[in-house]
């Protein structure tokens, strides 16, 4: 059981480290007001799918509670590759925030490097927003947007 466990799991990042890169190279694409936006949406999705039951399932439909992971990372990049600019935006926050809850405290020392990868591009969100705006003043930028 534990060899099967292994491979699910080594798919599993195999699949997540792929739609890493993609992230990535989108996130690495925005300007420095843009990367300020996303930085606090995906704040703003950290703490909603961390209030969530099962967080790393937050953006699954409720009858899929009981898989493995959930659809959030595949809808995060689907809408990640949105022609529109605020749902691209929602996206990537939304497969962040999913990504980092799916991968925290994992014992698959790939999921755990993928995790650490995920934590690099909040740190580097992080740095884009100025010390005087956190979620709270999310809405604030989103409106004047």
């Amino acid at each position: 059981m534990r060899l099967v466990t292994q491979i699910i799991a080594m798919s599993r990042a195999v699949r997540l480290g792929r739609q890493l890169r993609e992230i990535e190279t989108l996130i690495n694409g925005l300007n420095h007001a843009t990367r300020q936006k996303l930085a606090l949406l995906t704040m703003r999705e950290l703490a909603q799918a961390g209030r969530s039951e099962f967080p790393h399932l937050y953006g699954t439909a409720p009858e899929a509670r009981y898989t493995l992971w959930g659809d959030g990372t595949d809808i995060g990049l689907e809408r990640a590759h949105s022609d529109n600019l605020q749902v691209r935006l929602r996206g990537v926050a939304l497969w962040l925030a999913v990504a980092f809850h799916e991968t925290r405290d994992s014992e698959q020392s790939q999921l755990a490097a993928l995790h650490r990868n995920v934590l690099g591009l909040l740190r580097q969100l992080k740095q884009a927003v100025p010390a005087h705006l956190g979620p709270e003043h999310g809405e604030q930028a989103e409106a004047a947007a």
